[in-house]
């Protein structure tokens, strides 16, 4: 999995079970695998590419997943136990308005290099059939994790989940992208020559300009109807230029920013409540890197105490591979022929098998 944070390649080795209809999971090995700076600047400028470059950047970054994967493979011992590679890729393009997104990532190129059967292209099917092809990690937080009311996910774009009945029904889960997230965290701190804001501290000393928030909450995609989707752009053509442009300080930069992501999650926490009638435990499980930025946490759980939603913070590891897990997940349901994405949750005619299969090993 390659977020849009451009942090690494997340990659986890799970055993996945299924007795009586029943999940279960075991992540026995994950490392996030560092891009070098040359893959940073390949991936944030593939939108800019010629046709001929981009498929040529599709084909290497497939062959670059491949030998990380056999890196990894090599650094954790698991020779002759991995059966089945499930691929993301690299979100580049994104247009579901027009049927199109686009990962790159060449899954045949995967398989060739690791000998290993590859899934690959996990959004398409469903943007095919209509659907936002985002979010789809909740079939994951559905067969894995369905112990919680809300998922949320902290990446380069925050999304959410809100399991209505906590049933099996498909039609209780519904999901959507929030607001971009970390990516423009990210971009603001480098200004000071950091990667990331740790723990939030630069952005809990800043101040918090009420007129700027005013402004980003005000965009129109905040008052589109669900389900909707947002493709990287979003954040790095309009959420960042709109704070450069208030000549604000990078602390006061990243409170603002801070805020205003808090605020769309309980704007949408507060949409999905709506009507909600069941009596379970009301708690949101929230994983992704921003989970560890302590202060964002903080003014996510000062915004949702008064919708009566517990926050839950799980083990670092599901913290940072979750999608790595429900990608593993997805990949393994495709290899089944059983439905993968749903279409409840994307806007899609129908839930979907998503996902190419390259057939790596040797007849």
């Amino acid at each position: 999995m390659s977020g849009s944070s451009l942090d690494g390649l997340d990659i986890c080795f799970a055993e996945l079970d299924e007795s009586g209809g029943k999940w279960t999971y075991a992540i026995k090995a994950a490392a996030c695998m560092p891009y070098l700076e040359e893959w940073v600047e390949k991936l944030r400028n593939a939108i800019n590419l010629s046709a001929k470059d981009y498929m040529r950047l599709h084909t290497a970054y497939g062959h670059y997943i491949g030998q990380q994967v056999n890196a990894f493979i090599e650094a954790h011992n698991l020779q002759h136990r991995v059966q089945l590679i499930a691929s993301h890729g690299h979100t580049t393009f994104h247009e579901p308005q027009l049927k199109m997104t686009g990962q790159i990532g060449d899954g045949a190129a995967v398989a060739a290099v690791t000998g290993i059967n590859v899934v690959s292209d996990l959004r398409a099917m469903d943007v095919a059939l209509g659907g936002q092809g985002a979010p789809i990690v909740p079939i994951g937080e559905k067969l894995l994790l369905g112990n919680h009311r809300y998922f949320l996910n902290l990446g380069g774009i925050a999304n959410i989940s809100v399991n209505r009945q906590q049933s099996a029904v498909d039609k209780d889960f519904i999901a959507f992208d929030v607001c971009p997230a970390n990516r423009v965290l990210n971009m603001l701190v480098q200004e000071m020559g950091h990667d990331y804001d740790e723990g939030g501290a630069i952005a809990a000393a800043g101040n918090l300009n009420e007129n700027l928030l005013a402004k980003l909450n005000e965009l129109d995609f905040y008052k589109a109807p669900y389900p909707k989707s947002l493709a990287n752009d979003f954040g790095t053509d309009i959420i960042y230029p709109m704070i450069k442009a208030a000549g604000l300080s990078v602390p006061d930069a990243l409170r603002t920013c801070v805020e205003h992501v808090a605020v769309q999650i309980k704007n949408s926490v507060a949409l999905l409540a709506d009507g909600d009638t069941t009596d379970s435990e009301t708690s949101m499980l929230i994983c992704g890197g921003g989970t560890l930025n302590d202060f964002q946490i903080e003014r996510l759980k000062s915004l949702l105490a008064p919708l009566n939603v517990c926050v839950v913070i799980p083990d670092k590891t599901l913290i940072e591979f979750k999608e790595a897990l429900i990608m593993a997940l997805i990949g393994v349901l495709r290899w089944r022929e059983e439905n993968n994405v749903l279409h409840t949750v994307t806007g899609a005619s129908r839930s979907s098998i998503g996902g190419a299969v390259w057939v790596g090993q040797e007849a």
